[in-house]
């Protein structure tokens, strides 16, 4: 009863303090703060330093009562009980459970404040790094020395569901604690589960009305969706094939290897390893399944194969979630193209379909799209195996041919590079740079009475399906017009064509890297930096009068329009200065 009493008068003194200047000043905060950390008497001076830790709060106040806090719960953290024990203790009689309840209560208050400090974008940058630093303090130290992975969820939870930037925040994470592997761990492992839960609320029409980013994609889920995924980028995969030691946040390290591999025998390492890698592929699956918004979802296909699949438990997991990205067409298609390719290459996916989506994205638009060099790189690198039938590879040169008179003239290079590499590649199709028509040659339809029109081009671009668009009864002419291009780099790059491909030995295959990136710009700048020995010169023997002389019209004479009779003529004032003119 006395400690309740007294207690009760320092608090009733805190309030006379407070009630003089209508507000605590930074020395009786201070005073405070002593005062709580001197005694159990003043402990209700935790409550009043607690109403303190608001991002409105002065800076300087909410610094001394975050710091007087701090210090007073971690001697005490061995002593808080759970939560489940602390509700079990409100209704005791014994004075040690009910004091152990209240300072339960008290350090989910501080918890719950310090999130609020480090979430909000209304926090000075000073306390919210003191108030995140203190958070991940209690998350070392909160059990014993072991991973407080609770408290570290609810933090995850209240980042996820900010409605405001939280960049400075995940700054400071990545920054300070992504290099703890219990840190990423448990990252992943709560974003999991919160993932999870976002997606089961998630219904069906808010999928599409996601998808199609309509009004509706400005929700709350949306917010999630974009904090989740900013978090994951954030949480950096650690380099898990070079790893042999694993940095641990939490004081008892041992305690979280023991948690994962009680039962295993051999390296740690190893083990932390796969642990992790399997966390990172849940926490990712998770993410990938909920309705992204297609900013988002452009951002994770643009790297996702650098920065996801290497580190993944089982890349081939991924399958569905790039063949579905693939199917949808446009600027999506062309982005899914490079992890579809990983995955097929060195993961063994089958995907029958493949290159006739492919042959579909060659579009003019290709050649103006953000990720065109990327496209392009990969484009080549498909072409060039050799189970490319010679109908495939003659519809791709053809369709390539056709774009080039619609193209750019960076794009015109590209296409010139990639045809050169498919008809070194494929023999079989070096007949298509010349074709003579027969005179006994019958259309495509077979009918042998109607003889082939001469100039006529059987090769159907409408067509989808490549081994149907008639590519192997053409030629490339379109190649042969852009000899006669506006772009002279373009025009002298079509003679490279003309070399005999078939000889492998003489000729070698055009890096598209050195042309994937071209652009107007680089055009004209490598045009300027041309040297040229022999350039046209404009000579006159006399001073010229006219723009063209009669000899360069012959038959036509050119004579002096006279001015008389047109009222709107404009003719020179006498006496006036032969630039001021005026109208008659």
């Amino acid at each position: 009863m006395a400690k309740s009493s007294s207690a009760t008068a320092s608090a009733s003194g805190a309030k006379k303090r407070k009630s003089k200047s209508g507000a605590l000043t930074h020395e009786e905060v201070k005073s405070l703060g002593h005062e709580l950390l001197s005694s159990r008497t003043h402990l209700n001076h935790a409550p009043t330093l607690l109403a303190l830790l608001s991002p409105s709060a002065p800076l300087k106040i909410a610094l001394e009562a975050l710091i007087s806090l701090q210090s007073f719960f971690e001697p005490l953290l061995p002593s808080i009980p759970s939560a489940s024990a602390a509700a079990a203790e409100v209704a005791s009689s014994d004075p040690e459970l009910v004091f152990g309840a209240w300072l339960r209560q008290r350090f989910d208050e501080f918890v719950a404040a310090l999130i609020e400090l480090s979430v909000s974008p209304h926090s000075d940058d000073a306390i919210r790094e003191v108030a995140f630093d203190a958070f991940m303090d209690f998350v070392k130290l909160g059990k014993d020395g072991r991973f407080h992975s609770a408290i570290y969820h609810k933090f995850l939870h209240a980042v996820v569901h900010a409605t405001d930037s939280i960049d400075p925040l995940l700054e400071l994470l990545g920054s300070k604690y992504s290099k703890y592997a219990d840190v990423c761990y448990f990252t992943y492992t709560s974003l999991d589960k919160i993932t999870n839960s976002l997606g089961s609320q998630t219904t069906g029409s808010g999928k599409d009305g996601l998808q199609n980013g309509d009004d509706s994609s400005e929700n709350r889920n949306v917010i999630c969706i974009h904090n989740i995924y900013n978090i994951l980028v954030h949480t950096p995969a650690l380099d898990f094939q070079k790893e042999t030691k694993f940095d641990m946040w939490s004081t008892v390290g041992e305690y979280f290897q023991l948690i994962l591999f009680q039962n295993l025998q051999g390296s740690s390492a190893t083990h932390i390893n796969k642990r992790l890698k399997v966390k990172f592929t849940k926490a990712w699956l998770a993410f990938l399944k909920l309705p992204l918004p297609l900013d988002v979802y452009k951002e994770v296909l643009a790297t996702i194969h650098q920065n996801v699949i290497p580190s993944m438990s089982n890349p081939a997991i991924l399958c569905d979630f790039f063949t579905r990205s693939y199917d949808i067409g446009g600027v999506i298609s062309v982005m899914a193209l490079s992890g579809l390719f990983i995955l097929m290459t060195q993961h063994n996916l089958e995907y029958p379909k493949f290159y006739d989506k492919l042959y579909a994205l060659l579009t003019p638009a290709v050649f103006m799209a953000k990720h065109r060099s990327v496209f392009l790189q990969l484009l080549d690198a498909c072409l060039k195996s050799s189970y490319v039938s010679a109908h495939l590879a003659a519809s791709f040169a053809k369709r390539l041919s056709r774009l080039a008179l619609s193209a750019p003239p960076a794009g015109a290079l590209i296409i010139i590079a990639l045809i050169h590499n498919l008809l070194r590649r494929h023999p079989s199709i070096n007949f298509l740079v010349h074709w003579e028509v027969p005179q006994d040659d019958t259309n495509t339809s077979g009918e042998a009475s109607q003889p082939k029109k001469v100039g006529a081009d059987p090769f159907n671009n409408e067509e989808t399906d490549p081994t149907k668009s008639g590519a192997m009864r053409n030629s490339l002419w379109e190649i042969d017009t852009l000899r006669h291009h506006y772009t002279p780099a373009v025009s002298r790059f079509v003679a490279s064509l003309e070399n005999d491909l078939t000889v492998r030995a003489k000729t070698s295959e055009m890096k598209i890297t050195d042309f994937s990136s071209g652009s107007y710009a680089t055009v004209f700048r490598d045009e300027v930096r041309r040297r040229i020995k022999q350039v046209p010169l404009a000579f006159y023997r006399t001073t010229p009068t006219s723009l063209f002389q009669e000899s360069d019209f012959p038959g036509w004479t050119f004579e002096q329009a006279s001015v008389e009779g047109n009222e709107n003529s404009i003719v020179e004032t006498s006496g006036a200065s032969p630039a001021k003119r005026s109208r008659v």
